[in-house]
């Protein structure tokens, strides 16, 4: 599968390890399942370091919480939400999280999309009707993608902070059951290892292609064929090349087997942004993909994707 690399890999790491998400061995039935509580009273601006020690800390109790959920702990459990509920909950977090798209703290994630949308902009705007694009987590109404024009953009988020965005978890939307209410491009960006255990986040992947409509496929002009329907994903560098149980070859086989092929990637220090197109038939028997070691030894975080038929 061939990929355009945009840049050179690069070994310094922004996120801590023990930041990232273990990948636990549970069923998960959203993602709000292990996600912090929400609260009334979150810090309306914060400090570029505050930005950083509130995610990290997020991070690192979710992923607690996660594991004493999964072992059935309930008071460690219910201990664990409460500090969480204390840092502020989710909407502090993602208060820091759209603090931290600002331009000088690493950016609008969706910059690098519409890069890679540039040679086909004039297709695009050429349509009879915009290609659709779901964003998950979406943050603002006022990224690049928004401001471009050539989208016709839906926004969904676990707590909504602003009108146009839906209040609403992924994993629980209604699936389609007509290709014209499905989507061309879906967004990812820095959603998929929020998720708090690693069969949630493979369940995740799995159903972004139910939301896909592969008519464009069929349909569309030759320049837009090679492109939609497509899988706009952003990680966190440490998670692919500084995790025990995951590689990029290894994401690679995996999105290989629901269907993808990757056409672009770009990695930074702190950031890898891939864009997969769903072009292949799924391959079930292939869908066998558990907590692996890839890339053992010390000082590597646990962060895992787990996938099954």
């Amino acid at each position: 599968m061939a990929a355009t690399q945009d840049s050179t890999h690069k070994a310094e790491m922004s996120l801590p390890t023990k930041a990232l998400n273990d990948g636990v061995r549970k069923k998960s039935s959203g993602i709000t399942k292990g996600r912090p509580p929400l609260s009334a009273k979150p810090q309306a601006a914060l400090s570029s370091q505050r930005t950083r020690q509130l995610i990290r800390s997020h991070h690192n109790l979710n992923k607690e919480l996660a594991k004493e959920l999964a072992q059935g702990n309930d008071a460690e459990a219910d201990e664990l939400k409460k500090r969480i509920a204390d840092l502020g909950g989710l909407k502090s977090y993602q208060i820091a999280s759209t603090q931290g798209q600002a331009n000088d703290r690493g950016g609008d994630s969706s910059i690098v999309l519409m890069e890679w949308l540039k040679p086909v902009a004039r297709f695009l705007a050429g349509q009879k009707s915009k290609p659709r694009l779901l964003e998950v987590g979406a943050l603002s109404t006022k990224n690049a993608c928004s401001k471009s024009g050539l989208l016709d953009i839906q926004r969904i988020d676990l707590f909504s902070q602003t009108d146009g965005i839906i209040q609403q978890d992924f994993m629980e939307r209604p699936v389609p059951t007509q290709d014209s209410d499905k989507f061309d491009i879906i967004s990812l960006s820095l959603v998929l290892n929020f998720v708090p255990d690693a069969e949630g986040r493979g369940e995740m992947l799995k159903r972004t292609c139910q939301f896909l409509d592969t008519r464009a496929t069929r349909t569309s002009s030759k320049e837009l064929q090679a492109i939609y329907p497509a899988l706009f994903l952003v990680l966190p560098t440490a998670c692919i090349i500084n995790s025990r149980y995951m590689s990029e070859q290894r994401l690679t086989c995996i999105m290989a087997s629901l269907g993808y092929v990757l056409l672009r990637v770009k990695q930074t220090a702190k950031l890898v942004y891939y864009l997969w197109q769903l072009r292949d038939k799924p391959v079930p028997d292939e869908q066998n993909f558990t907590k692996k070691q890839t890339n053992p030894g010390g000082g590597k975080n646990n962060f895992s994707i787990m996938l099954h038929h």
